[in-house]
C-alpha cells in the first residue's frame, strides 16, 4: 500500500516525477521498506527483540539495498516496453497508459523483490525467531 500510494501520489502530483517515474519507485521503495521494518520489528517478528536494534537494522537495510539493486534496473528496463505496450493496446480512457505501464511494472518488481526481501530477511535478520 505505502509503496503503491506514494509511487502514484509522486508520478501524478509532480511533473518531475512524472518525468522521472524511477526516482518516485526509489522513494516509494525507501518509504515502504522503512515501514516493514517497524511492523516486521515490533509485530511480526517480536521475539527478534533479542538482536540489538542496530544490528538488526544494519541487516535489514543491507537486504533492502539489495532488493533496491534489483528492483531499479529492472524498473528501468520494463518502464519503456510496458509504456509502448499500453500505447499501443489501452483503449480506457480513465487511467492513461502510461498510469497503467507504470502500476504494472511496479507490480512486477515490487512481487520480484517482495521474494528476494521476505526470504533474505527471515533467514538471516529474523533468523533468532
Amino acid at each position: 500500500m505505502i509503496d503503491f500510494g506514494l509511487f502514484n501520489a509522486l508520478t501524478q502530483t509532480i511533473a518531475f516525477f512524472r518525468q522521472n517515474a524511477v526516482w518516485a519507485s526509489v522513494l516509494s521503495f525507501i518509504a515502504a521498506v522503512t515501514s516493514n521494518f517497524v511492523w516486521n520489528r515490533y509485530w511480526t517478528y517480536p521475539d527478534s527483540r533479542s538482536k540489538p536494534l542496530a544490528q538488526q537494522g544494519a541487516q535489514f537495510l543491507l537486504v533492502s539495498i539489495a532488493g533496491l539493486l534489483i528492483r531499479t534496473p529492472l524498473f528501468a528496463f520494463l518502464e519503456p516496453i510496458l509504456i509502448r505496450f499500453f500505447q499501443a493496446w489501452w483503449k480506457w480512457t480513465i487511467l492513461s497508459p502510461i498510469t497503467v505501464a507504470h502500476n504494472v511494472a511496479l507490480a512486477i518488481v515490487i512481487g520480484v523483490v517482495m521474494l528476494w526481501n521476505f526470504f533474505a530477511n527471515r533467514y538471516w535478520t529474523y533468523n533468532d525467531v
